[in-house]
């Protein structure tokens, strides 16, 4: 049976201090990165990630959907929240698939657990992240015999790397 992970795109980048970091000059950075951080978590777990946007105060907005690399990226059309996509979603995909949505909004964690999906909040997600980056990076390293880490970059965990990239961009 087909997994999917419904991310609510917004709500993950105001969650994680790592991703809120970058809105903070851009929030096209911030959804570059998440998408980034979920491509390589989807490898791993081999799972259908969908990220959902808000974009219902954009005027004269459609809904846009197009894919990058295994993830599905979906804007929600003008007066239509990224939740009442999620929700949609969800509708559409719960008979047939184990769907799974990431959020912390306590609203729509309920509306969707009603619908028949599973919820994992921002928090959760992130530490499966960190988990998942460190399994990716120990299996890499064990899978090069003679592998010798170069730079400080490959000799620490994810985590740490998170946190010397959020200070750096405080200045």
């Amino acid at each position: 049976m087909q997994e999917y992970l419904i991310v609510d795109g917004y709500n993950i980048i105001n969650a994680w201090s790592s991703l809120s970091a970058f809105k903070e000059k851009s929030y096209e950075h911030a959804r570059e990165k998440l998408i980034e951080l979920l491509s390589s978590y989807q490898g791993y777990k081999g799972i259908k990630i969908i990220i959902v946007f808000d974009a219902h105060l954009v005027k004269g907005g459609l809904e846009k959907r197009y894919s990058e690399g295994p993830l599905e990226i979906i804007y929600s059309r003008e007066g239509e929240t990224a939740d009442a996509v999620i929700e949609r979603l969800v509708y559409q995909l719960a008979d047939n698939a184990v769907v799974t949505v990431a959020t912390s909004d306590w609203e729509e964690q309920r509306i969707i657990l009603g619908k028949g999906a599973y919820r994992i909040s921002a928090r959760e997600l992130w530490n499966d992240l960190v988990l998942v980056q460190e399994k990716i990076r120990v299996s890499y390293s064990k899978s090069e015999l003679n592998y010798q880490p170069n730079s400080v970059g490959e000799r620490i965990s994810f985590k740490q790397r998170e946190i010397m990239e959020e200070l750096r961009r405080r200045k």
